[in-house]
């Protein structure tokens, strides 16, 4: 499960610490060999976001803090709309833009480093694992690139386009195509593994459920995909099999967020659903009384609440058990960005172009930023700093100045 840090007790142990480094500069070797533990210590207590929604089971929940007030540290223009998440990885962003260029920019002062340019827009997010960055295009080419060399490792086309962003596990990287497939290729040469078939387009990432068989202790990971076919469906990761097959009630665009043995999505037919895999019933289901409108955005978990923004300008906070409303918070706009959970708050974007803090607990606003553009791409977060792209085609990057 996953747990989020206590960011009050974080700051004020950075605090201390900051004030031991000083007075370590002036002791000597001993107290400069100090410093430098510490200074690696910190350090690895910051995360990387390696994909859309930060892991495997998509649940929006970052491993690092940021200030109170986030300050705004840079911005990078792209060459078209951004509707892609940034990957950033050992402080370098990655992200997509409708000019068909993927940017690589040094994650601290936001200057181009290096691009690599696909044939058409880029809306799919990208994913990153061991050095290999890979992602869809509008053509529906599938792209693996080395982020060492910056150069085309393997790609592989299917015959439609590829908004999904991809989920690796094992030597596996599994993504969906508009041609209505969940492909799964061999991630180091890009062969086709298998491809399971579903009845209609696939737009959000698969996220990965692992399950026990049995009594023997050993486990098995599935795929699981909510779809434009109104199902969720769990799929074997092995060898392509369904496993079970739930019926929505209505078309889902959004991902699948998983915590242990629970599935949680909004839908297009206005609700928000929790859904039980091992036994494939809903669980429960949330309707707002009188504010009914679609859900596209992707849901984040903490260890109680699924917190989900929809079309009816509203960020929703519900039970993890029973799907009853702690909180909602009424913005200006629609939101089709996906809610990121850090330690004690939630950072959302609107369509009106708002990037807003919530008191996790509350859901008051606590910190927002008016972009001037239309947000759709969801934030990621990476050692202190939360970044946001627009459909004016700039990347903002905030943080402690």
């Amino acid at each position: 499960m996953n747990k989020f840090i206590d960011i009050p007790a974080f700051n004020s142990t950075l605090r201390i610490k900051n004030r031991q480094r000083c007075a370590y500069l002036h002791s000597g070797a001993k107290g400069f060999f100090i410093l430098i533990l510490l200074l690696c210590a910190t350090h690895t207590t910051f995360g990387n976001w390696t994909s859309f929604r930060g892991n495997p089971q998509l649940t929006g929940v970052a491993d690092t803090q940021l200030p109170d007030n986030p300050q705004l540290l840079w911005t990078f223009q792209a060459g078209d709309i951004i509707e892609s998440t940034a990957a950033v990885v050992e402080g370098t962003l990655y992200v997509g833009a409708l000019d068909g260029v993927l940017y690589a920019i040094d994650a601290q002062t936001g200057k181009k480093k290096w691009t690599y340019q696909a044939n058409t827009h880029i809306k799919a997010s990208p994913t990153i694992d061991n050095g290999v960055l890979y992602f869809g295009d509008g053509d529906g080419v599938f792209h693996a690139v080395d982020i060492s060399t910056h150069q085309m490792k393997w790609q592989f086309s299917t015959e439609g386009e590829i908004i999904s962003s991809a989920n690796v596990v094992g030597d596996r990287v599994l993504f969906g195509s508009y041609d209505g497939f969940l492909y799964c290729l061999n991630r180091e040469n890009g062969e086709q593994l298998w491809k399971f078939e579903t009845e209609g387009y696939v737009h959000g990432t698969p996220g990965i459920w692992t399950h026990p068989i049995g009594e023997s202790g050993d486990t098995a990971n599935y795929a699981i995909l909510t779809g434009c076919d109104s199902y969720l469906r769990v799929i074997n990761i092995d060898d392509g099999t369904q496993t079970q097959q739930v019926d929505l009630g209505a078309y889902v665009g959004a991902s699948p967020a998983i915590s242990q043995n629970r599935v949680y999505c909004g839908t297009y037919g206005t609700e928000i659903l929790g859904i039980a895999l091992d036994t494939g019933e809903i669980t429960w289901r949330y309707r707002h009384p009188k504010r009914q409108f679609p859900f596209f955005a992707s849901a984040a978990l903490t260890e109680n609440s699924v917190i989900i923004g929809g079309r009816d300008k509203m960020v929703h906070a519900l039970s993890l058990d029973t799907g009853e409303p702690v909180w909602t918070y009424t913005a200006t706009s629609g939101i089709e960005s996906s809610a990121v959970i850090v330690g004690t708050r939630v950072f959302v974007g609107t369509t009106r172009g708002t990037l807003i803090a919530l008191d996790l607990a509350t859901g008051e606003s606590v910190w927002e930023f008016a972009t001037g553009s239309s947000i759709v791409a969801s934030p990621s977060v990476s050692e202190g700093k939360i970044y946001i792209g627009t459909e004016d085609g700039i990347l903002y990057c905030f943080g402690e100045k």
